[in-house]
C-alpha cells in the first residue's frame, strides 16, 4: 500500500485464475501507465507486485490497522461486498478503495489519502505476495466502497473500540 477478515478474505491465499480474477487484473491495468508491464511484474517479479496510480478510477483512504479492520467488520454487515481494500504486511495500515478524487476532500485524523499524483503498491488479486494482501479483492466490475457509508462505519468502529477499551479498563 503508501504505504481482518471479512467475506473476501483471501489471506494471501487464493485462486490463480479464474474470470472473476482476469476482469479484476483488467481493471488495475487499466490504470497503470504500460499494463504489459503491470501484469510482468504481478506474474514474474520477485515480489508479485506493482505500482499503481491511484486518482484515475479510485483512490484509498488508508486507515490504522485495528481500525480499519473494525471498520471492515463494520461494513461487511452493512453491504454485500465493500469495495476492495488491501491490507499491508502485518496488517498495520488497511486501504479502502473509494472513488476518485475522495483523498482531495476527505479530512479525518489518523487517516491518510492516496490520490491524484500519488502511487500504491498492489498485489495480483489472484495471487498471494509477500506483504500487501487483498482482504476483499476488485470485483472487475470497479466496485469501489462509497465514502459516506465508511465514514459512518469508521465512526461505529472508532466507537466499538473506544467501548472495548473502557470494558478492559483502559
Amino acid at each position: 500500500m503508501a504505504g481482518t477478515g471479512g467475506s473476501g478474505d483471501t489471506g494471501g491465499r487464493g485462486p490463480t485464475g479464474g474470470p472473476g480474477t482476469r476482469s479484476a487484473v483488467e481493471w488495475l491495468v487499466s490504470v497503470a501507465p504500460d499494463p504489459d508491464a503491470c501484469r510482468w511484474e504481478w506474474e514474474r517479479g520477485p515480489l508479485g507486485v506493482a505500482l499503481l496510480p491511484a486518482g484515475r478510477r479510485w483512490d484509498v483512504l488508508i486507515l490504522p490497522g485495528e481500525l480499519g479492520r473494525t471498520t471492515l467488520d463494520v461494513l461487511n454487515r452493512r453491504v454485500e461486498r465493500p469495495g476492495p481494500v488491501l491490507a499491508d504486511f502485518g496488517d498495520a495500515r488497511v486501504g479502502f478503495f473509494v472513488p476518485a478524487g475522495t483523498a482531495a476532500r476527505w479530512l479525518g485524523t489518523g487517516v491518510r489519502g492516496a490520490g491524484r499524483g500519488t502511487w500504491i503498491v498492489v498485489p495480483h488479486p489472484g495471487r498471494a505476495s509477500g506483504g500487501v494482501r487483498w482482504l476483499v479483492p476488485p470485483d472487475g466490475r470497479g466496485t469501489l466502497t462509497d465514502p459516506a457509508l465508511l465514514e459512518l462505519a469508521m465512526h461505529e468502529a472508532a466507537a466499538g473500540l473506544v467501548g472495548e477499551g473502557e470494558e478492559r479498563g483502559e
